[in-house]
């Protein structure tokens, strides 16, 4: 989510982070801002990895055609060698992001669980035209990867709660009660619902452990959130720590705490001392 930002400078990344120990790789969506494409990135990221899982976090789903994603969901797990287990999908919040692509904001409740079932019917390998034949590729698994949810409030959970396999639970700050709050509604939402398999717990947070680190996340954060208005910008900015060892160190143990079984660490820069100081942490812990 910053400007400027090459070539060179992903594929380091893309390399660091495949040698080191970590589990996945991630990438967000956003249309307005610096930001690169998050479907174009993570094809980069597949061609350029070989053990990460590849996952998007998140499809704002009801910008997009279902079936383009599905296709493009399936493409990618194939191009990464079976290394698109999970997809986190969501609503989003940004009016702008989807007047700027010709999407309707109102209605994407109901369309995105209209979507999901589409998606799902094409990696099933239905006909979505009747006559037409199946949309390809295949994906590696049957009936394609497992759907988080990146809901927040409890009403969108518990829409998510019909068809979802997990929740993708953000606290900026890695702070244990917010996940926890995440989870308890998460809960209470698949009981609700019937369902009678576990759903993936899966959380994110903010950090940097770059030389001025307190600087930079705050900036980070700030320009972020700018299209949200200055007031809670300031706010979000303010709110966030976690820019030494002992701060990260201990936002993972608030996320181990809270129940996430994997956890993504979003960095306020692209230095890649950001990598080699996190795996030096990782292997301390």
């Amino acid at each position: 989510m910053k400007a400027g930002l090459t070539r060179g400078d992903y594929l380091a990344w893309f390399k660091r982070v495949d040698e080191g120990p970590f589990h996945a790789i991630s990438c967000g969506e956003r249309i307005h801002g610096p930001t690169y494409d998050m479907r174009v990135v993570l094809s980069a990221a597949a061609m350029a990895t070989t053990t990460l899982e590849i996952t998007p976090t998140l499809y704002v789903l009801p910008m997009h055609s279902a079936t383009r994603v599905a296709k493009e969901v399936a493409t990618l797990d194939v191009l990464s060698g079976g290394r698109v287990n999970q997809i986190v999908v969501g609503y989003g919040g940004r009016e702008k992001d989807y007047e700027a692509v010709g999407a309707a904001f109102t209605g994407r409740y109901g369309r995105m669980d209209r979507q999901v079932a589409q998606m799902k019917a094409i990696w099933r390998g239905e006909e979505v035209i009747e006559g037409a034949g199946e949309i390809g590729p295949v994906p590696t698994r049957a009936g394609g990867p497992k759907l988080l949810s990146g809901a927040m409030g409890p009403k969108s959970i518990a829409r998510c709660a019909q068809w979802a396999d997990g929740l993708y639970a953000w606290s900026g700050n890695g702070e244990q009660h917010e996940l926890e709050n995440t989870f308890a509604m998460m809960d209470k939402s698949w009981a609700e619902a019937g369902r009678d398999i576990a759903p993936y717990r899966m959380g994110g947070f903010w950090y940097t452990l770059a030389d001025e680190g307190q600087r930079k996340l705050y900036d980070y954060v700030y320009e972020y959130l700018a299209i949200a208005g200055p007031e809670i910008a300031t706010m979000m900015a303010e709110s966030v720590h976690r820019s030494t060892p002992d701060a990260v160190a201990r936002a993972l143990d608030n996320a181990e705490a809270a129940g996430c079984e994997e956890i993504f660490m979003v960095p306020a820069t692209a230095e890649l001392s950001e990598l080699d100081r996190l795996i030096t942490l990782l292997e301390s812990r």
